[in-house]
């Protein structure tokens, strides 16, 4: 593992959960005062360059973050040299980082939900198909997920 541990947050196309799950994290890490490389990433191409959902990004608004910022991207290759853990949103996205990883390929791959007590195997609320009420429930699965799987890295780099 780097001295530096480096997330990507994985979703289907990288402008709902995934950046909603980066933004919890990194403001969470840097609350803490843990410093950690952070990307996200979609399994898919259509949003690639895009900003996120603005549906999304009003839901980190209401939680005090700016995720404006972010630009969606497809996984490649490289992601499972780069990056410690590569962190699905849900089965799907989990089982097709399966396949495209190299037998080389250092990345940890789990769900978000799985560092949360109860959750493991479950997936993050897909909000895309929704309104204001779903975004919400999305950020409430990421920023548990965030803060549970920071406890995680964090005790691991104790050790």
């Amino acid at each position: 593992m780097t001295s530096t541990p480096t997330v990507l947050f994985v979703c289907l196309g990288n402008i709902c959960r995934s950046p909603l799950a980066e933004g919890a994290f990194r403001d969470l890490a840097q609350q803490n005062g843990f410093k950690v490389k952070t990307d996200s990433a979609g399994t898919g191409d259509w949003h690639i360059g895009r900003a996120p959902d603005k549906r999304a990004q009003a839901a980190a608004r209401n939680h005090g973050l700016d995720i404006s910022d972010l630009r969606a991207r497809q996984v490649s290759k490289q992601d499972f040299h780069l990056f410690d853990y590569i962190i699905a949103m849900d089965g799907k996205n989990l089982a097709n980082l399966k396949r495209m990883q190299p037998k080389d390929g250092k990345a940890k791959l789990n769900l978000l939900l799985d560092y949360v007590a109860g959750k493991e195997g479950k997936s993050v609320a897909d909000p895309y198909h929704g309104g204001a009420d779903d975004f919400e429930k999305t950020w409430q699965d990421v920023s548990t997920g965030a803060k549970a799987l920071l406890d995680y890295i964090e005790n691991r780099n104790k050790a």
